[in-house]
């Protein structure tokens, strides 16, 4: 039985959308972050938190140890894909040496399960539907800190024979229905996060990069999956690998594209006033097209996204918006 369990950047916007789900399931939860990009005011009242650097070893090692920890959640990373390229060394600090400090405080201790949140940035760019064996060829900084994370936690696990779930997320949106949780974030280059800020003002503009990519509008097309559905999906695997004794790489999508336009046309649709689609040039490191092949997971864990809809989705972002302006 899992009982404790431990989340790495647990106070961000995945972390703490998962901690709902953990606690809801009866988990007890204990969240480390250092507050760089997460907040106080996200972590679930009922987790136990501790301003931690994912860099300390000695610190992770002894929050494992006293709270009988046995499984763990590492999202904490930087992650935007800009920033990346700006400051590599900041990246792989945080995202390799950060894993690997992380799993040698798991080292002979009671942690039996071991999840990581991975990216579809490790995907080489041009396959447009991928799945687990597709070609690994990461673009970005981001992605390449990814790949060498997921090969540490590989070999560590052999080692250590402990299990694994590898979540390789496609691009996350939305809030939590609870309406109590989401992107607080303005830095994040999330696309509906930067929607939703601009619908908050009086003359809203949509931007979007690149109009001459070979897909049905011109713009670059993702697979977008609300956050609620992820949250779930960790908690299934969590479980799933625990009782199976088993590790897996698994794409976390919905198996569907949506294009950047499509969605600004969503969001101009919800919104009662005048929006401007400026279209732009296309930006570094963009990937063309991407979308996961999710039957691995759907057979693994019989799993059924509950969120599948693009308006839900962009009405749960803007729901959020205006609760985080009202509150201003």
């Amino acid at each position: 039985m899992i009982k404790n369990i431990l989340i790495t950047g647990g106070a961000g916007y995945i972390g703490s959308h998962i901690s709902e789900v953990l606690i809801r399931n009866k988990k007890k939860i204990f969240i480390i972050d250092n507050l760089s990009s997460g907040y106080k005011k996200l972590i679930n009242k009922k987790a136990k938190f501790y301003k931690v650097n994912i860099l300390n070893t000695k610190k992770i090692r002894k929050i494992i140890l006293s709270n009988k920890i046995d499984s763990v959640i590492h999202l904490a990373a930087n992650l935007i894909i800009g920033e990346g390229e700006k400051n590599p060394k900041k990246y792989y600090t945080n995202n390799v040496k950060g894993t690997n400090n992380l799993l040698k405080a798991c080292k002979n201790t009671k942690v039996k399960n071991f999840i990581f949140s991975s990216t579809a940035a490790v995907y080489k760019d041009g396959q447009y539907r991928v799945n687990e064996n597709s070609i690994i060829k990461p673009k970005s900084i981001y992605g390449k800190t990814k790949i060498r994370g997921e090969r540490l936690i590989m070999n560590f696990a052999k080692k250590n024979k402990i299990n694994y779930g590898i979540l390789r997320y496609f691009n996350i949106a939305g809030s939590s229905p609870s309406g109590k949780i989401g992107l607080i974030s303005r830095k994040s280059d999330h696309l509906f996060k930067n929607f939703s800020i601009e619908l908050m003002k009086k003359k809203p503009k949509l931007k979007i990069y690149g109009t001459d990519y070979q897909t049905k509008d011109g713009s670059c097309v993702r697979d977008f999956i609300h956050v609620s559905d992820i949250a779930e999906i960790h908690f299934l695997i969590l479980e799933k690998i625990n009782k199976m004794n088993i590790s897996k790489i698994l794409n976390c999508g919905y198996n569907k594209g949506l294009s950047v336009l499509e969605v600004a046309k969503e969001f101009s649709r919800q919104s009662t006033k005048k929006i401007e689609i400026i279209y732009t040039k296309r930006r570094n490191n963009d990937l063309i097209k991407i979308i996961a092949s999710n039957n691995k997971l759907k057979n693994f864990i019989k799993w059924k996204p509950k969120f599948n809809n693009l308006a839900k989705i962009v009405k749960s972002c803007l729901d959020w918006e205006k609760k985080l302006k009202n509150n201003r």
